[in-house]
């Protein structure tokens, strides 16, 4: 009985761990980042990037936005250079659920014990990395990376394209 009364407690447990996204960054820890106030899109690293045109240029505009907020300018002559990467995976997950009761032998058809199922799911998980170079000197200073669940909702993507890169983008500048 007790068990099924944590399967729901489980089930949240769950649900909220898929919603989130992880974060981490690392950066050069000798450059002065005060220093940056422009970027542009390094335009020959993003075509390379293999995801839709429809995505990239979501997550382009979530980037213009987030760095907006942080006071910087795009410009034509940058002093950082902005390049993006994505990787993908399918995760699958196979959970097994055995509740029982009555008696038994441990060995051999006990008719008093019930329950148990197992569940299959698949999920994909995705990765944005972006990368901040400085423009004159040719070299990543700052590198962000955002680990979570995607989806093929049209309606909720956008928002989970920007969640990831708003957490990103707010480990930047490094402090």
């Amino acid at each position: 009985m007790k068990a099924i009364k944590i399967l729901p407690i489980l089930f949240l447990f769950v649900l909220a761990s898929c919603s989130s996204i992880r974060v981490n960054s690392d950066y050069d820890t000798s450059v002065n980042f005060t220093q940056y106030k422009t970027y542009a899109f390094h335009k020959s690293g993003i075509d390379r990037v293999e995801i839709s045109g429809l995505d990239k240029k979501r997550i382009l505009n979530a980037i213009d936005y987030e760095l907006s907020k942080k006071g910087m300018i795009k410009s034509e002559n940058p002093d950082l250079l902005i390049n993006i990467f994505t990787k993908e995976r399918e995760r699958i997950d196979v959970n097994q659920f055995n509740a029982g009761w009555g008696y038994g032998w441990g060995f051999g058809w006990n008719p008093y014990l019930w329950g148990g199922s197992s569940f299959v799911s698949t999920s994909v998980e995705g990765t944005l990395y972006i990368d901040l170079i400085d423009a004159k000197k040719k070299e990543l200073v700052w590198q962000g990376e955002g680990i979570g669940y995607l989806t093929e909702n049209r309606a909720k993507k956008e928002s989970i394209i920007n969640e990831f890169v708003l957490k990103i983008l707010a480990q930047f500048p490094p402090k």
